[in-house]
């Protein structure tokens, strides 16, 4: 009995965990910030390497990031310390597209408007103003194992974080423009951008949290053998 309730309720924690597009500027406490790291911690590793480093940023710093992105998009070229996927097709492309016409529509983005577009994709380096980021960082030296290590800490703090009443949302955006944010905050070139994490109180009443991502059935994802 006791593991059932256990299931049903981590259960909930993943039906209720969604990416945030828009926050409230209100702070989040500094100790739920640690007990969200500390339960993301929890995660397994690699021969428990634990490679992930997080950089927490809080109030004005915050802003500071914010101001210092502002125009990157348009003024730099693509520099992620990861390459970023190919290309998406079939069943990728398929979900992907779902995804981003589910946000134009909740939005109010119609199809061919590219100006519209390009202010909704500009809130990415606005981080949706969200009062904090994490922006997540590996060895170098660990390589795949280090990443892989450090997406499974990306999935704990936003597991972590929706338990504890905090929205977030993982952004690939921000970690396609490496040299930038190693630069604002004096990251060491050992250390490898894997992505920021806004977080913080969501603004349940703007739209762009109004939607839902679909998940494939099991049936798909399964291979039985």
């Amino acid at each position: 009995m006791t593991n059932q309730l256990s299931f049903e309720t981590f259960e909930a924690v993943l039906d209720e965990r969604y990416s945030c597009r828009a926050f409230l500027p209100q702070q989040v406490p500094v100790e739920t910030i640690k007990k969200i790291v500390r339960a993301a911690q929890k995660v397994p590793s690699w021969c428990n390497a634990q490679p992930w480093q997080a950089i927490i940023v809080s109030g004005d710093e915050t802003d500071k990031f914010r101001d210092a992105l502002t125009g990157v998009m348009m003024s730099s070229s693509h520099n992620a310390d990861f390459e970023f996927p190919a290309r998406y097709t079939g069943v990728y492309k398929t979900r992907r597209s779902e995804c981003g016409w589910q946000l134009y529509d909740a939005v109010g983005v119609k199809k061919g408007d590219r100006a519209a577009s390009m202010r909704q994709m500009a809130e990415n380096f606005r981080m949706f103003g969200a009062p904090h980021v994490a922006i997540i960082t590996t060895e170098k030296e660990l390589g795949t194992y280090g990443v892989l290590d450090c997406g499974g800490f990306v999935t704990g703090f936003t597991l972590a974080a929706r338990a504890a009443g905090i929205a977030s949302i993982a952004q690939a955006a921000l970690a396609g423009y490496s040299n930038e944010v190693r630069a604002h905050f004096d990251i060491p070139p050992n250390r490898q951008i894997v992505c920021v994490i806004s977080f913080g109180f969501e603004d349940a009443d703007h739209p762009a949290n109004a939607f839902r991502t679909t998940r494939a059935d099991v049936e798909e994802v399964i291979d039985w053998r």
